[in-house]
């Protein structure tokens, strides 16, 4: 067995040679950037980060490239680790990354749980409906989706808010192409820049809460600025608008029972996660897990009062058909919550958690620190934190924010503000930029590009400026 032993750590160190490292002092971590294992890492986060942006071409998940780069960064680093007798390090270190996905983890649930009971309702599908029914011109149509989607952005999923708006622009949109490729590009502005104004609005937003670096009343001196970024561009391309109204078209939809009490409920759920966090001070996450029994009782209130459809006698269905189909009660399915919490979108969930790995793991690497120290550094807060909103246009703003905040720099509340920002519109530069552009591009069957949003990338980059510009005018003092 002791032979064994030495045969396998012989073997571990020809391909980990630790000669070149210089031992840590107890409870320090190893600087491993220049090591074999910090190129492994890198190139598995690279070639995983390549399956991500082809996702629509291979049709592979995003979370499958990403979740196994995550087992192969710590398994590398663990083996290290472990021949140097330190093997609790790489264990704490990946504990607490855990512990941060986890508590993440449980406040999406709850929030994308709501969400999916709302369309469930039809509370969009409502809206939808009753916007397509009002008979607006094309321009005015073009506002009023733009507005509802900020608004809607800032407590619900991005990406489906985006296509919530983008059903309605398709609904009464589908003979003007022009009209509906101006709108998509309007919606993506608009949904990204409504998330970044308050916590619940995006994942990274969400993450610079739950790390405490604002507090939850502070994002919102974000509103002005985010206004900014979307009403600039959408200006300019409101001349682009075809003056004109489009052909009536009648369509209701009627919310099913219940569906304005679940509102109330996540509005309610929202405020006991904020009670939770600024009052008891305890994780977010517990409140929101408390609001998700909220929904539970209250669907089990809809299970116990539901009405089945009465059952029709056959032979008195064949004689009156038509109008025993008119006169009978309505039926409705019956509310089960865990069936919304099955309809969660674990592809984003679980890439979430690959991406939290991976990027925990070059840190505890070590290339975060040199990173922080030459965009912190040299190169100053403010044009770093102006380069990380440009990069979110390329990369997703998920692990670009994580790394920000694996990173730690010593920033002020106004940079902190300012990177949530720039992180949150600057995804909204292109198309694929952001989960609601790459949606869209899908959704609207060749109506809207990558091209038709490149066009109006300098209108977008104008209203990505001023969102800046009035951040630093109006929010000098926390500078």
């Amino acid at each position: 067995m002791v032979l064994k032993q030495k045969i396998l750590l012989a073997f571990f160190l020809a391909i980990f040679p630790l000669a070149a490292l210089a031992i840590p002092a107890e409870g320090q971590a190893l600087d491993l950037t220049g090591h074999l294992v910090g190129y492994l890492a890198i190139a598995a986060f690279v070639l995983a980060y390549i399956f991500v942006v082809l996702e629509e071409v291979t049709e592979l998940k995003k979370s499958k490239p990403m979740m196994l780069a995550a087992a192969i960064i710590w398994a590398a680093i663990a083996v290290v680790y472990n021949l140097q007798g330190q093997p609790q390090l790489a264990e704490d270190a990946v504990r607490t990354l855990v512990l941060d996905y986890g508590e993440l983890l449980l406040f999406l649930i709850v929030s994308i749980t709501y969400v999916n009971a709302l369309e469930e309702r039809q509370v969009f599908e409502a809206v939808r409906a009753w916007l397509v029914s009002k008979g607006l011109g094309y321009r005015s149509l073009f506002w009023i989706t733009g507005i509802l989607a900020f608004f809607i952005s800032s407590i619900s999923n991005n990406m489906t808010t985006a296509m919530l708006m983008t059903a309605v622009v398709m609904a009464v949109g589908k003979d003007n192409p022009r009209f509906v490729a101006l709108s998509c590009v309007n919606t993506v502005v608009a949904v990204n820049a409504g998330g970044a104004f308050c916590p619940f609005g995006d994942i990274t937003t969400l993450m610079v809460w739950q790390q405490h670096k604002v507090t939850f009343w502070g994002f919102f001196v974000l509103f002005v600025p985010a206004v900014i970024n979307f009403v600039l561009p959408a200006a300019i391309m409101h001349f682009a608008i075809p003056d004109a109204r489009p052909a009536e078209i009648k369509d209701v939809t009627k919310m099913k029972r219940g569906a304005k009490r679940i509102v109330a409920l996540f509005l309610l759920t929202i405020a006991t996660a904020v009670v939770f966090s600024n009052i008891l001070h305890l994780p977010a996450a517990v409140g929101m897990m408390a609001g998700l029994t909220y929904i539970q009782f209250f669907g089990y209130y809809l299970h116990i009062t539901h009405r089945e459809e009465p059952e029709v006698p056959t032979e008195l269905l064949e004689r009156h058909e038509e109008e025993e189909e008119a006169e009978a009660p309505p039926g409705e399915e019956r509310f089960d919550i865990f069936q919304k919490l099955a309809q969660l979108e674990w592809d984003t969930l679980l890439f979430f958690y690959g991406v939290v790995l991976c990027v925990g793991g070059l840190d505890f690497l070590g290339y975060l620190g040199h990173v922080s120290q030459y965009l912190y550094g040299e190169l100053g807060a403010t044009p770093a934190n102006i380069l990380v909103g440009i990069a979110s246009a390329f990369v997703d703003n998920i692990p670009v924010m994580f790394a920000i905040l694996s990173m730690n720099p010593d920033l002020s509340m106004g940079q902190w503000l300012l990177v949530t920002l720039t992180a949150g519109v600057g995804g909204s530069l292109l198309s694929v930029g952001s989960a609601a552009g790459v949606a869209l591009m899908g959704q609207t069957r060749g109506a809207y590009t990558f091209l038709s949003h490149l066009k109006w990338m300098p209108a977008i980059a104008l209203g990505y400026a001023g969102s800046i510009v009035a951040h630093f005018w109006l929010n000098a003092a926390l500078f």
